[in-house]
């Protein structure tokens, strides 16, 4: 059997020339391991190359990296919110819009959760610090989400709601630690998107698309860097392999 093509968005430097395109390997790594062909989709690709390499793919990955344009969702720019590529921003947030025309697998990674949610309509908190206010206690001070540990360490708990979500049956678990590497977070879900997956202080961790027929996850830490040691974050790249492998058998 083939192996999907899986593409995956790329970072891109902001106002640090030369300008780059990049993509941390975990990524890679993790798509391979699975079973999948990382295909990289750099901000920079036009029109005419987008159109050529999209009927090819099967899955999609969106990765961590800079802020989304507050613009976006409607709001001024916060003085936290940094690294914005309207570049970035206009591909990532059009190949949504293409997999869900399309259905293509998604699996979006935390910034890639955060595109996935403003494409839908919804909204963020540019800065969690400043902005967010634990629902359950408006008295207590949100969670470190920046964490300054190794990347592959796990530093707080989430929670995850097992009846009938998509999450709960790919992770085998309704409790897990994660990473945290993100200073942003859903405010507002957008349209068809539902909330299954939380930190102690009530972020949003993980979401998936209310319709069940198509596959689109994210999740707001990062499993390409825990996929060493943790089956349930190889299980989230399994399930999109797999799902992308169901795709090209149709």
């Amino acid at each position: 059997m083939t192996p999907p093509l899986i593409g995956v968005s790329t970072s891109i430097t902001v106002d640090r020339p030369p300008e780059r395109a990049y993509v941390n390997t975990a990524y890679l790594r993790a798509i391979q391991e699975a079973g999948g062909i990382p295909v990289l989709l750099p901000p920079e690709l036009d029109p005419a190359g987008l159109g050529a390499l999209w009927p090819r793919l099967d899955g999609l990955v969106l990765t961590g990296g800079g802020d989304i344009d507050p613009v976006r969702f409607g709001e001024e720019r916060h003085s936290a919110t940094s690294e914005v590529s309207p570049a970035r921003d206009d591909l990532e947030i059009g190949l949504v819009h293409r997999a869900l025309a399309d259905d293509v697998p998604v699996f979006a990674i935390c910034r890639g959760v955060q595109v996935v949610n403003v494409a839908l309509g919804g909204s963020l908190y540019q800065d969690i610090a400043d902005q967010y206010h634990d629902p359950a206690d408006s008295e207590r001070k949100p969670l470190r989400h920046s964490q300054t540990e190794p990347r592959e360490r796990p530093t707080h708990a989430v929670k995850v709601r097992g009846e009938g979500t998509r999450l709960g049956a790919i992770l085998g678990t309704l409790e897990l630690d994660v990473n945290s590497m993100h200073h942003q977070a859903i405010k507002t879900l957008g349209q068809g998107l539902t909330d299954v997956a939380w930190a102690p202080d009530g972020i949003v961790e993980g979401v998936e698309l209310a319709d069940g027929d198509r596959f689109v996850v994210g999740v707001q830490w990062h499993p390409e860097e825990l996929v060493a040691r943790d089956p349930a974050a190889r299980g989230l790249f399994a399930a999109l392999v797999g799902a992308a492998r169901g795709r090209t058998r149709r």
